[in-house]
């Protein structure tokens, strides 16, 4: 039997494969983008540092890698790293307020930018999110400043932007320096201004799983013609020159290889977003029939890259959302809980601060990622909106088994 026919063979919740019955997709269909640029057009850029047997130390493809980045988020600088994770901390070291410990940051973001910033040397000060963009919030940040604040990070959720503005004013009237992590919004662009150039910097990855796939890789924003020139000496072991180390640096450099891969990636990125547009028109137009569940919607006042799908478990929603994941993952529906848990809720090797997070508390149990990206078809987004509606009719049988 073909997975698109498996749910409408499901007649009752024995059928379902928690409970022992076929799962829908026998390939697990996830929330991870995976996007494939055109392979001939990777191995030409890939000829670019193959020709000069310059394959790292910021050889061609990094360099015109770096260019075409600058331009597309119209700075002054793009400095290209080996991933994320060391753009983060990078720009972590250069901007923090010398003497002082406290980064703060929502609660309600990725998993793991807590142990990033506890690892780069500071302590991590939560505060809350808006309830309606589940960005974090220019008011709670502003109460978290204080003698100990070093940086203030504004993170993007993985739909639309956080309030810049709003975040640059409490940076402008506190002097807490003000770094993004715009790692899920490459494309999006604030009050019509592509990102990129907000704050002091604004920090990217290339992984896989994001917008642009480089297979791994990462990137750092900025006008500030210093604050690059430091970056860039930091990621190359603090060198500056043959033997002179200027700065505490580490080896942070991103290889020809992933600047090939993101170049081509980038060549694809208009008809990725065309692509992705049409998995969200899709959601968008299914989930309709769900009024229990309330799909977040891009805002298409700004350039957006429609990429992730985050839907909210209103109070009508039958079962509990770990009942759900538990359902949709044994079907093949790699569908994940929001940033849960959240950030303060999570045991850690290393001091956290925080104070009142009773909105993130409610807000973590909520939502939910669905399945997107390149190996996600329409069809298969057809048969997981069909496969919610199944949970929800046979809720009350759902509910005494599980």
């Amino acid at each position: 039997m073909l997975d698109n026919e498996l749910i409408a063979a499901k007649r009752s919740v024995d059928d379902l494969a928690v409970f022992g019955g076929s799962p829908i997709f026998a390939r697990p269909r996830s929330t991870s983008n995976l996007v494939r640029p055109n392979f001939d057009s990777f191995l030409e850029y890939s000829r670019l540092f193959f020709n000069e047997h310059r394959y790292t130390n910021g050889g061609p493809a990094v360099q015109l890698l770096e260019k075409r980045l600058a331009d597309f988020h119209g700075v002054k600088h793009c400095v290209a790293l080996a991933n994320g994770f060391w753009t983060l901390v990078i720009a972590m070291r250069c901007l923090a307020l010398p003497g002082r410990r406290e980064v703060i940051m929502p609660s309600l973001t990725y998993r793991r930018l807590a142990d990033v910033t506890a690892w780069a040397g500071f302590t991590p000060r939560f505060c809350e999110v808006d309830e309606h963009s589940l960005a974090i919030s220019p008011d709670s940040a502003a109460a978290c400043i204080n003698s100990d604040t070093a940086l203030l990070m504004g993170v993007h959720p993985i739909v639309n932007c956080c309030d810049v503005h709003g975040l640059e004013d409490v940076s402008e009237r506190s002097g807490i320096p003000l770094l993004f992590d715009t790692v899920e919004s490459n494309y999006e662009t604030y009050l019509g201004v592509r990102v990129g150039g907000f704050g002091k910097a604004e920090c990217f990855s290339l992984h896989a799983s994001k917008l642009l796939n480089g297979f791994e890789g990462g990137y750092l924003t900025t006008n500030d013609d210093e604050l690059a020139e430091r970056v860039g000496y930091m990621r190359g072991f603090g060198f500056k020159g043959q033997d002179t180390v200027i700065d505490l640096g580490n080896n942070a450099k991103l290889n020809e290889v992933h600047a090939s891969m993101a170049l081509a990636a980038l060549d694809d990125l208009p008809d990725q977003v065309r692509r992705n547009e049409s998995r969200y028109r899709c959601y968008q137009r299914l989930l309709a029939d769900i009024p229990e569940l309330r799909l977040l919607e891009f805002d298409e006042r700004e350039e957006t890259s429609f990429k992730n799908i985050v839907v909210e478990l209103r109070d009508s929603w039958p079962i509990t959302r770990a009942a759900t994941l538990r359902i949709l993952n044994s079907e093949g529906v790699f569908a994940r809980a929001y940033y849960a848990p959240a950030l303060h809720q999570k045991k850690t090797s290393y001091e956290t601060r925080f104070g009142d997070l009773s909105l993130t508390d409610k807000l973590v149990e909520r939502f939910l990622n669905l399945p997107c990206g390149e190996l996600v078809s329409l069809n298969d987004i057809e048969h997981t909106v069909l496969l919610l509606k199944f949970i929800r009719d046979h809720a009350d049988a759902v509910g005494a088994r599980i």
